[in-house]
């Protein structure tokens, strides 16, 4: 391995960190990397070709008040495969967050579990006051790589292959001033565009809008809610996106006293948006669904005169709760064993407005991942993690078949943990399940870290090339793929 270190920088947090979310598995990089002729035991298909990108809360500064892990500043860690050769970089995401916090060399803005007003300066987010740090997503879209904020903030771009910063998106200044992007993009691979929404404290709630494949902004309605909500993510059909109102948003009592308590109201039910991809706020159609939350949506279809949506239902009456210690009760909802969060499926009937749901698999799952391909049309496969009970930490690894309910598993060892795992097709026009799966991995075992790829269509059977990173790299979420024509 020839390993360069780039930079090294500078923070203030507690040499004996104790925060469960800032230490072990979790403690932060401040090193970033350049690596090259990294070291593969096994071997690497020929057919891999593209950047397996992950994105990763990774505080610089300590907190003002109380630090919940998605506060964290963003950071990508990248792995490009290039004919067998494979090179890493990591690099923090440079947003006007991180830059001003550096210059003043102190946090200047409260996080999610404090209010508002204990920031120092006016910020970002649907909750407002929040530093705009683009550690949830990423995805790459018209040849750049989108980071986003877990509410609403900016989009950063960033070049797949260097990790060079490329500034924000531009086409987001021809949205409405404040609301930014929410933290999931969709990225529809046939057509090129890229699909988002946005939401507010403030009236109509919403936004969804369409960016075209050239990057620039071709469409933009509201869509009108009955006050603040909390929606996470999307879905789309080759002819419709599907937006959400589920009944997990911010107490409005406590709001009104400008608190920020999120409260679950199953009386409401749940209501799911179903409006054509370039359609006005008068062409949504509202269809009605048991009430419960859903943090990630899996893939939609359409199916004669049906809809089809796939996410992860939460449930918590199908968890297997065990007792938390004190530190990691305020953040039980990162638990996936707590929300009961399962493979679901729910089909809105455009003909006669009815709804009709049940689920794809009973066993505890989340982050989905899909051959990008078959996003917005009939698929059959999703690879998906399980969770580490009482953490946010990844520890096993399956395919679903989501038409039959099989499973193709793969534990990690204790104390590896994965990060979130897309599937790399071999192929633009191959087999749904042929290609590989890659993910990162943080084993505090050893004390290291590697990128481990698994054939797509044998998971069980364990990874087949491991790659040996310079660090052991905190712990992550999302991530993406993108084929090397994709980003060259």
């Amino acid at each position: 391995m020839t390993s360069t270190l780039i930079a090294d920088h500078t923070g203030n947090l507690p040499a004996d960190d104790s925060h469960p979310y800032r230490s072990g598995p979790w403690q932060p990089n401040h090193r970033e990397y350049d690596a090259t002729d990294l070291a593969v035991e096994g071997e690497i298909p020929a057919a891999l070709s593209g950047v397996y990108l992950r994105n990763t809360e990774n505080p610089l500064l300590d907190a003002i008040g109380r630090y919940h892990p998605f506060d964290g500043d963003g950071m990508l860690h990248s792995i490009v495969f290039d004919n067998g050769r494979v090179q890493y970089r990591n690099r923090f995401v440079a947003t006007d967050g991180l830059q001003a916090e550096t210059e003043a060399g102190r946090p200047l803005w409260a996080g999610l579990m404090e209010r508002p007003e204990k920031s120092e300066r006016a910020g970002w987010g649907a909750r407002t006051g929040l530093k705009d740090s683009s550690s949830t997503d990423v995805v790459v879209h018209n040849g750049r790589a989108l980071t986003s904020f877990y509410q609403c903030g900016d989009l950063y771009e960033t070049d797949p292959l260097t990790l060079a910063p490329l500034g924000k998106a531009k086409w987001t200044e021809d949205i409405t001033p404040g609301w930014g992007v929410s933290a999931h993009t969709k990225v529809d691979e046939a057509t090129g565009e890229l699909l988002f929404f946005n939401y507010s404290k403030e009236a109509p709630y919403m936004h969804y809008g369409v960016v075209d494949a050239k990057g620039s902004l071709a469409h933009y309605v509201p869509v009108e809610l009955p006050g603040p909500r909390l929606p996470h993510d999307m879905a789309f059909t080759q002819r419709f996106a599907i937006l959400n109102d589920l009944p997990l948003f911010w107490d409005p009592d406590a709001l009104a006293k400008g608190a920020h308590a999120v409260r679950f109201f199953p009386k409401l039910g749940s209501r799911f948006a179903v409006l054509p991809r370039r359609g006005q706020p008068e062409e949504v159609r509202w269809f009605d669904a048991k009430p419960t939350y859903v943090l990630h949506w899996i893939n939609a279809f359409e199916d004669g005169d049906e809809v089809v949506l796939d996410g992860y239902r939460q449930d918590p009456s199908r968890g297997a709760h065990i007792k938390l210690p004190d530190a990691l009760k305020p953040f039980s909802m990162l638990d996936l064993q707590s929300v009961g969060a399962h493979a679901y499926r729910w089909r809105f009937n455009l003909k006669t407005g009815a709804t009709t749901e049940g689920q794809l698999s009973d066993g505890i799952s989340e982050f989905g991942m899909i051959n990008q391909q078959y996003a917005g049309r009939p698929y059959r496969y999703t690879w998906e993690v399980t969770a580490k009970p009482g953490w946010f930490l990844f520890d096993g690894l399956h395919r679903l078949d989501v038409e039959t309910g099989a499973r193709d598993s793969y534990r990690f060892p204790d104390g590896v943990y994965a990060s979130e795992s897309p599937m790399a097709p071999f192929a633009a026009d191959g087999e749904e399940s042929v290609g590989c799966v890659v993910t990162f991995t943080t084993d505090m075992n050893e004390d290291k870290s590697e990128c481990l790829v698994f054939a797509a269509d044998d998971v069980s059977a364990g990874p087949i090339a491991r790659i040996r990173l310079p660090q052991r790299i905190c712990s992550g979420t999302h991530a993406c793929w993108a084929p090397l024509d994709a980003v060259r």
